[in-house]
């Protein structure tokens, strides 16, 4: 059932940081529900969220919070759960009547999470914005790329999962640990911009050290030393090498049969010079090739792999990294457990497709449920 088994986490519907935060409770065992808007499109689109993996193992209810009884009913459902995700810019859920306020009225004990970009206060805080936005503002973009082009997306995983939704999992794990002692519930201010500058601390560290540079490409972790890069090989794909400590390194150059003497690896002024020689050396070889002679060897090596090269890769395919599920393969829970291990709960769900039971097991009666249904104050979907 997983360790948080017993848990019941209420979701106010989002994109990205909010519904990844209820994924990963809901793959460690907690029961989570989804208060989706009543809006005909969402509706209709079951295909579409049947295959958002961010959705999986929860259930969904529609409410209209803008309704006095669809507002009521997602109240009641506050007074019984643990925990509520706001992924809403600040001062939205005040405004549909789900603010901290009311909420911890009904429940002392509640542990009321909130998922933005900026944060609840400052400047920002109510504007717009997303992952690429955050991670720019607070540094980290600043020293990711090649010297001669712009700062790349790094996709969207710093931000919006990382330094956002992971960090608001963790906020909400820690605010029920303390509630087991103090009895009481909290809110969490999780922001995007707060959690990629703590992802960003051990470059700090470095820079306060003074061994970390602003430029791009000068540093040993962006792609500025010869030992700490990936490299395009002959058939056009590529490999990487974190060749960090002096061990490595020197295993590294034993099996690419290289002088120690003509390959010192603190002098950064030769950097670059020695980088050009090891793009000419990897292009010599296939992936493959290179997978044969260093895969395996303590030289950090591994070759550059597509989504669906990883999952056949022989180490991710024997631990599971990825696992099939409701015919659609996709990440497997994490962390593990070796007594409560987590588990996919169910598949993507779709807005409104549990409204009656799940509100039917969350208390209701048939009869509030059927006049909440009248009034359309609450919707239930059609089946997929």
């Amino acid at each position: 059932m997983g360790p948080l088994s017993g848990i019941k986490v209420l979701e106010l519907a989002g994109i990205g940081p909010g519904p990844f935060a209820a994924m990963l409770l809901s793959d460690l065992g907690a029961e989570v529900l989804r208060v989706d808007r009543p809006d005909p499109g969402e509706l209709s689109a079951h295909q579409d969220h049947r295959k958002d993996l961010l959705l999986r193992g929860r259930r969904s209810v529609a409410i209209d919070l803008k309704s006095p009884k669809g507002l009521e009913a997602a109240l009641d459902l506050v007074a019984q759960a643990d925990v509520l995700i706001d992924p809403y810019r600040p001062g939205v859920a005040e405004r549909l009547g789900v603010g901290p306020e009311p909420c911890l009225g009904r429940n002392p004990g509640l542990v009321f999470g909130r998922m933005t970009g900026w944060g609840q206060d400052g400047p920002l805080a109510k504007v717009a914005g997303h992952d690429i936005n955050y991670v720019a503002i607070a540094g980290p973009l600043a020293a990711i790329g090649r010297a001669d082009s712009p700062p790349p997306p790094a996709l969207n995983l710093i931000g919006d999962f990382g330094g956002g939704g992971m960090l608001l999992g963790f906020g909400i794990l820690a605010a029920l640990l303390e509630r087991s002692s103090s009895g009481r519930g909290q809110v969490i201010d999780a922001a995007m911009l707060d959690g990629t500058a703590t992802l960003f601390a051990s470059i700090v560290g470095f820079r306060n050290m003074g061994v970390w540079r602003n430029e791009r490409e000068s540093n040993f972790l962006d792609g500025g030393a010869h030992y700490y890069d990936s490299y395009e090989t002959s058939d056009g794909k590529y490999v990487t090498i974190g060749s960090i400590e002096p061990q490595f390194y020197a295993q590294l150059l034993r099996l690419l049969e290289l002088d120690p003497a003509e390959w010192p690896q603190a002098d950064a002024e030769r950097w670059p010079e020695l980088k050009e020689k090891m793009r000419e050396l990897f292009r010599t070889r296939t992936r493959d090739e290179w997978c044969e002679l260093l895969e395996g060897s303590d030289v950090c090596f591994a070759p550059v792999l597509d989504f669906d090269e990883a999952r056949r890769h022989p180490h991710v395919a024997e631990r599971e990294v990825y696992v099939e599920h409701d015919g659609f393969v996709q990440p497997g829970p994490v962390p593990r457990f070796d007594r409560t291990p987590g588990a996919i709960q169910g598949p993507p769900c779709f807005p409104g497709e549990h409204t009656r039971s799940a509100l039917a097991d969350w208390g209701f009666g048939e009869a509030a449920i059927e006049e909440l249904v009248a009034e359309g104050a609450v919707v239930q979907a059609d089946g997929d």
